[in-house]
């Protein structure tokens, strides 16, 4: 009887321990579940909504995005669903942030111009590769904490303040243009002309006064109302519109053909460039969704990273382009009720469809896709604003840059403005603080501590 009592206590106590390990399993995966950042069952109404709101307002600002690149369309759109797919996977395992929306983004589409431009449109699947495999070198040592020391933030918004004025400029002849057969021959102004310049003022006021009255709530209803009030006026006056050329989405290695050693190591530097701006642009967005996280989820950029290299690299197989969780299709996302990176998918679907259904991008006129976009180069040029807590010095330095970026080109601009940076960085130390050169080389590198911080 004594034997078999302490086998009963263990066998007990064993079954005991069975059921609080059994009930700490269900504890910890009751708690763990509300923190996915991939799928919560009990937001998934709201992100499937709020997928189908930031999907359709993506369309039109990534045929634009594209068109600046001087990309296909069929391949940007690809590219977007892409990285919406490998964002949305990415979410199970490392989550960057958990409202952050894919696609291209409007301030390398500059940058992806003069690529194609230099190196031609079939070298650029290498230089692609070339800027994912300088983000994953980035992303393996977690270099991003360290880059907005090298590049103030400041020469960022100046950069983009001069890719946004490339950007309002390249599509202002939209509003303006005429269809075929409609031209005066022997002056510019004509009555359809005139009427042609009308109709998209009257739609630029329209979408500031629905962007003013919705951005805190539905920041989608203007890009809808636009694009539905073009489709419906085009069919009572004879507008412009999208032309779209269905190429086909191809597979094949990425090997770049160049003429010589030179071009090899511009491209290299090229593809270093569009890396650190595609990273930068990912912190700083980062640092905005953020804070506008419904739940106050804290963001990994270094995880963000993963996901952007991944999609890149994978892109550059099929001929895409870069990527990052843009702020403003983010924002749509998150006010349109988005909880989880599961609307991410839904917006990779919608995307998907237009994808390889591209005929019915045909029905956009052409200037309510320049109201999108040249309202989208007035928002980089306005992030001037934030500079201005950084006083008078970085907002000289920051329209410097822009106007560089702008009249001499997009990786020559930002260096010269790094270099004059650094130039009045060490006639100061040496001429007024008389500080030798090793010292002034540590000061310089404070003071961008300093000075480079995020800007929300």
């Amino acid at each position: 009887m004594k034997s078999h009592e302490p086998e009963k206590g263990i066998s007990t106590t064993g079954r005991e321990f069975e059921d609080v390990r059994s009930e700490q399993s269900v504890r910890i995966e009751s708690i763990a579940l509300p923190e996915s950042a991939a799928f919560q069952a009990q937001y998934a109404g709201r992100d499937i909504a709020a997928g189908l709101i930031a999907g359709s307002m993506a369309i039109p600002l990534s045929v634009g995005i594209a068109m600046m690149s001087d990309y296909p369309i069929k391949v940007g759109l690809a590219t977007v669903a892409f990285a919406c797919l490998v964002g949305w996977i990415n979410a199970w395992f490392k989550p960057g942030n958990y409202i952050g929306c894919p696609g291209i983004a409007a301030g390398l589409a500059p940058v992806l111009a003069v690529g194609v431009a230099t190196f031609g449109l079939d070298n650029m699947a290498f230089a692609i590769l070339l800027t994912a495999t300088i983000q994953a070198i980035i992303w393996f040592f977690n270099w991003q904490r360290y880059i907005l020391v090298a590049v103030p933030v400041y020469l960022v918004e100046g950069l983009l303040a001069g890719v946004g004025l490339k950007i309002a400029l390249k599509f202002l002849v939209f509003t303006y243009e005429l269809p075929p057969g409609m031209e005066a021959a022997d002056s510019f102004l004509n009555i359809a002309r005139i009427q042609m310049i009308l109709i998209s003022m009257a739609g630029y006021c329209l979408f500031v006064y629905l962007f003013l009255k919705f951005k805190h709530t539905q920041p989608a209803v203007p890009y809808f109302v636009i694009i539905i009030a073009g489709i419906i006026l085009a069919r009572f006056v004879t507008v412009p519109m999208l032309s779209i050329e269905d190429t086909e989405l191809t597979f094949a290695l990425p090997i770049p053909h160049f003429d010589s050693a030179v071009t090899a190591l511009y491209m290299l530097g090229f593809a270093v460039m569009l890396a650190l701006i595609d990273v930068i642009e990912q912190v700083m967005s980062n640092a905005a969704i953020e804070k506008i996280d419904p739940l106050k989820r804290k963001c990994n950029s270094n995880n963000s990273l993963f996901a952007i290299w991944i999609a890149n690299m994978g892109s550059s197989f099929f001929g895409g382009m870069t990527n990052l969780d843009g702020l403003a299709k983010s924002t749509t996302n998150r006010l349109a009720g988005a909880y989880t990176k599961f609307s991410v998918l839904i917006i990779g679907c919608v995307v998907t469809f237009f994808t390889f259904n591209t005929h019915a991008l045909a029905y956009l006129p052409k200037f309510a896709l320049a109201v999108i976009m040249i309202f989208s180069g007035w928002k980089m040029i306005e992030g001037l604003v934030h500079v201005t807590h950084h006083g008078p010095y970085a907002m000289i330095l920051a329209i410097l840059c822009g106007v560089l970026v702008f009249k001499v080109g997009i990786f020559e601009g930002l260096l010269i403005a790094m270099a004059v940076h650094g130039i009045v960085h060490y006639m100061v130390y040496a001429n007024l603080d008389k500080m030798p050169g090793r010292a002034i080389v540590k000061r310089y590198i404070d003071d961008l501590k300093k000075s480079g911080g995020d800007v929300s």
